[in-house]
């Protein structure tokens, strides 16, 4: 693991970068550390749209209509208190 300081970093970014292609590479400000890190991301991977049925919480759930009402009559209260 390599340690260094965030202007180092800064003066030497492409250098980092190659680096943390094989190993780690920490940058250090303060009192932070921030681990550098290399994520793989496959770009013959084609992302397809999944589509999800509901649940049950969506047959559970309420309308905006329900909502509103509901938030209208809680406000209404919270106003008489007063």
């Amino acid at each position: 693991m390599t340690v260094i300081s965030s202007r180092e970093f800064v003066a030497n970014q492409n250098k980092y970068f190659d680096m943390a292609l094989n190993e780690d590479v920490c940058i250090k400000r303060g009192e932070d550390m921030f681990r550098l890190m290399y994520n793989f991301i496959d770009k013959t991977d084609v992302k397809k749209r999944v589509y999800y049925s509901p649940d049950e919480d969506f047959y559970r759930s309420i309308s905006m209509e329900e909502l509103r009402a509901s938030v209208h009559e809680h406000i209404h209260k919270l106003f008489a208190k007063k």
